[in-house]
């Protein structure tokens, strides 16, 4: 089984190109299943700071 962020939430903000739910970029949750374990791994590693930036106000609001 592949280890993966997605909780079932998926809203995606185009401003940021970001999944409001699990923080990966649409490029990332596209590949997710062709990447290697090693990359996923990077992604899961930023995905905290990714959920600490979505947080914050969107430039122009």
């Amino acid at each position: 089984m592949i280890e993966s962020p997605c909780i079932k939430l998926c809203r995606i903000d185009a401003d940021r190109n970001l999944c409001l739910g699990c923080h990966r970029t649409l490029a990332e949750i596209a590949a997710w299943g062709r990447m290697t374990p090693d990359a996923r791994a990077r992604v899961m590693a930023v995905l905290p700071a990714r959920q600490d930036a979505s947080d914050m106000p969107r430039r122009g609001s």
